[in-house]
C-alpha cells in the first residue's frame, strides 16, 4: 500500500477503536480486499474516467475522501453511526442529501457536524471555529433546520446517525469545493508541505498531523520581529497578537493539547522540532493586523528517530504519561 492509504487505514482504526473504548494502541495491518475498513485510495480517482460518478453502500462506521454517491440501508436496527469525510488542505466538503427514509418519531436521527468530534473532543476545536459548537450540529429531523444541501467550514466533516427499522435508510452526494485559504486542516498524510496564510483576518487556524512527526518551519512572517521562543513560564507570546504555537498531545481538541513552542516573530528558518506525540498541532493566532504566513514540511518518525530525542535543533517535547 502507499504510505497515504496505510495512513488513512491506521487513522480510521484508531477512531474506531475510540468509538468502541478500545485502546488507543492498535496493530495495523494491510488491509485485503474483502477488509470491512477499506478505504479509498488516490488510485480509485485516477480510474473513474471524467463526469463518471462513484457509487456504493455505506458501513455503520466509515470514512469517506472521495466524491461520489453513497447509500445506507439498515439491515438491522443500527445505533450508534458515523461517517468521517476528509478531503485535502484546500478542499471543503459538500454534502447534498438526495433521499432520506427515516423514522424520526421513532427516535432515529441523522445529523451532520461541522467538523470532528469523538468522546466530546472536536476539531477544529471551538476556540478555532467561526461558529459555536450548537450551530456545527445540523439536525435533518430538525424540520425548522433542515438543509437539504451542506458545506463544512474545513477538510473535514461528518454525519451521525441512527435507524431503528431495517430497510430503512438515506443516500447522500458528496461534492468537494476549493477553499482559496485554508485554516483549520486535519492532514490526510504523515509527510507533507503547507503554507497557511491568514489575510488580515481576524481568526484561529490549527493544522493537525496524527501522527508523532518532525515538523520543519521554513519561513515565518508575522510582521514584526525576528526570533524563535520555547514554551516557558517567563517566556511566552502571552500579550501578542500574531504568534504560531506548536501543540502535542493525544487527543483531537487542539484546545487540551500541550503547547510546546511559540514563535512570536517573523523569521527565515529553517527551524525544526521533533514531537513524538499521537497528535501534532501547528496552530497560528491572527489579530487581524497583518496578512500572517507560515510555511512549514512535517514527516513521520520512525522508531529509531523516537529513540534519539536529542538530535534535532529543538529538544524535542511530549508528555507520554499524562
Amino acid at each position: 500500500m502507499s504510505s497515504a492509504f496505510r495512513f488513512q487505514c491506521h487513522f480510521f482504526l484508531i477512531f474506531l477503536a475510540a468509538l468502541k473504548g478500545e485502546t488507543r494502541y492498535l496493530e495495523v495491518r494491510d488491509a485485503g480486499e474483502d477488509d470491512p475498513f477499506l478505504l479509498l485510495s488516490a488510485d480509485l480517482k485516477r480510474e473513474l474516467s471524467e463526469g463518471q460518478i462513484y457509487r456504493r453502500s455505506l458501513r455503520c462506521i466509515d470514512m469517506l475522501s472521495i466524491e461520489g454517491q453513497f447509500t445506507f440501508t439498515a439491515e438491522q436496527p443500527q445505533l450508534h453511526c458515523a461517517t468521517f469525510f476528509i478531503g485535502d488542505p484546500e478542499e471543503l466538503i459538500t454534502i447534498d442529501y438526495d433521499f432520506v427514509n427515516i423514522d424520526c418519531q421513532g427516535g432515529d436521527f441523522l445529523k451532520v457536524f461541522d467538523g470532528w468530534i469523538l468522546k466530546g473532543e472536536k476539531f477544529p476545536s471551538s476556540l478555532d471555529h467561526p461558529l459555536p459548537t450548537s450551530q456545527r450540529y445540523i439536525d435533518f429531523c430538525e424540520s425548522n433546520n433542515f438543509q437539504r444541501s451542506i458545506r463544512s467550514s474545513q477538510n473535514v466533516a461528518m454525519i451521525f446517525f441512527r435507524i431503528h427499522e431495517p430497510g430503512n435508510g438515506f443516500t447522500f452526494t458528496i461534492k468537494k469545493n476549493t477553499n482559496l485559504f485554508p485554516c483549520n486542516v486535519i492532514s490526510q498524510t504523515p509527510t507533507g508541505r503547507f503554507t497557511m496564510v491568514i489575510p488580515h483576518q481576524h481568526r484561529n487556524c490549527s493544522f493537525s498531523i496524527i501522527y508523532p512527526v518532525v515538523i520543519k518551519i521554513s519561513d515565518l512572517i508575522l510582521g514584526h520581529l525576528n526570533g524563535l521562543y520555547l514554551k516557558k513560564p517567563s517566556a511566552s507570546c502571552t500579550g501578542v497578537g500574531d504568534f504560531v504555537e506548536l501543540l502535542g498531545g493525544t487527543g483531537l481538541d487542539p484546545s487540551k493539547m500541550f503547547s510546546l513552542a511559540d514563535l512570536c516573530h517573523s523569521f527565515h528558518g529553517p527551524a525544526q522540532m521533533k514531537i513524538g506525540c499521537d497528535n501534532t498541532v501547528l496552530r497560528m493566532v491572527s489579530s487581524g493586523k497583518h496578512i500572517n504566513r507560515v510555511t512549514f514540511e512535517y514527516y513521520q518518525l520512525d522508531q529509531n528517530e523516537l529513540e534519539n530525542r536529542k538530535e534535532n535543533s529543538i529538544e524535542e517535547f511530549c508528555f507520554p504519561g499524562i
